[in-house]
């Protein structure tokens, strides 16, 4: 029960990535919004959506995987962070021209 944090966070940024997906990218900061061009809204949310929810995924994940094994959720976690961050970052430089 100490891995219930993984559940919550991860769920909550599984809602977060599916609103992004959607379109409403109100949940992303503005100045990382800020000169993202009308046309390219939809866009720019599926693929940070996309991002997030695959960050959401993999601490849902982990922490189903914590009741068979306390060590696995390391080898789930990293690789959906660091893949999740390569979509998001990939739509900032795209859509936005930068981080900021």
């Amino acid at each position: 029960m100490e891995n219930v944090i993984l559940l919550v966070l991860g769920l909550a940024i599984l809602a977060i990535g599916c609103v992004n997906i959607k379109g409403n990218i109100s949940t992303i900061h503005s100045y990382n919004r800020r000169k993202v061009r009308e046309e390219d809204i939809p866009k720019y949310g599926k693929t940070v959506g996309t991002g997030t929810v695959i960050v959401g995924a993999c601490l849902v994940i982990s922490y189903l995987l914590t009741f068979w094994s306390e060590a696995m959720p390391g080898f789930i976690i990293l690789p959906g962070v660091v893949a999740g961050l390569g979509f998001i970052l990939y739509a900032q430089f795209k859509y936005n021209g930068g981080l900021f």
